[in-house]
């Protein structure tokens, strides 16, 4: 049976489904793309949280075998279709795979992490009548900084922030496309204040499956065999 990816199209191609499927067509795995109505709470439904008990997408269904959170997704397509596509996980070595998880928890616990607060502060809070804390933003603009500024470092001498090769961490940062397109955050990522990592985002943003997504939205695959980049 075809792999099952339960979306929310109302979100249209951002976030974590949308990552998940980049996943699915990098390692040219057909699916099924499932869609779930937001405006009528299907997410809430007594079928949908059997699924996914927090009520959220995306989740996986690999002939009756559930699986909830993007990142817990993307590395099960990726460790289980091996030979298709670009690698994406780390070898078999331990300070290889040590290094990937270092890479993959600051991608969560500080890059994610910061985007998502001030996205909340700049776009949430107007949304639903909230007063934007000002200092909040400038504080987390400010660890942002930082944090780009390391990355600019590892990705002066690097194609990616692992290596040469294009792995699971550098596609975990486009979770939080929506948050990468303010222009608070997108000045600090320009050519001229931060050239590898505008190299980078670039490369990451111009893959021809991440383009046909954000271009088409999620759509299910019956085969996916297009030649990617690697």
């Amino acid at each position: 049976m075809v792999i099952k990816l339960y979306f929310a199209p109302v979100l249209g191609p951002i976030g974590g489904a949308c990552v998940a499927a980049l996943v699915l067509n990098e390692k040219q795995v057909p699916f099924e793309a499932v869609p779930v109505n937001l405006h009528t709470y299907e997410h809430r439904s007594q079928p949908h949280l059997s699924r996914q008990p927090f009520g959220q997408v995306p989740v996986l269904d690999d002939n009756g075998f559930i699986l909830y959170e993007t990142r817990a997704i993307c590395r099960y397509v990726a460790e289980k279709y091996p030979e298709r596509g670009p690698r994406l996980l780390p070898g078999p070595d331990l300070q290889e795979r040590s290094l990937f998880e270092q890479a993959a928890s600051v991608e969560f616990a500080n890059f994610f992490a910061v985007v998502s607060a001030i996205r909340m502060e700049v776009t949430i809070k107007p949304h639903i009548g909230m007063e934007v804390d000002q200092g909040s933003v400038a504080l987390l603009l400010g660890q942002l900084e930082m944090l780009l500024d390391v990355y600019e470092g590892i990705l002066s001498k690097r194609a990616y922030l692992l290596g040469n090769e294009l792995t699971l961490v550098d596609l975990f940062h486009l979770i939080a496309i929506s948050a990468m397109k303010l222009g608070a955050i997108r000045e600090l990522m320009t050519p001229d204040n931060r050239p590898n990592v505008a190299r980078w985002w670039a490369a990451l943003t111009s893959r021809p499956a991440w383009v046909r997504l954000q271009e088409e939205g999620i759509k299910s695959k019956s085969s996916v065999t297009q030649p990617e980049m690697q």
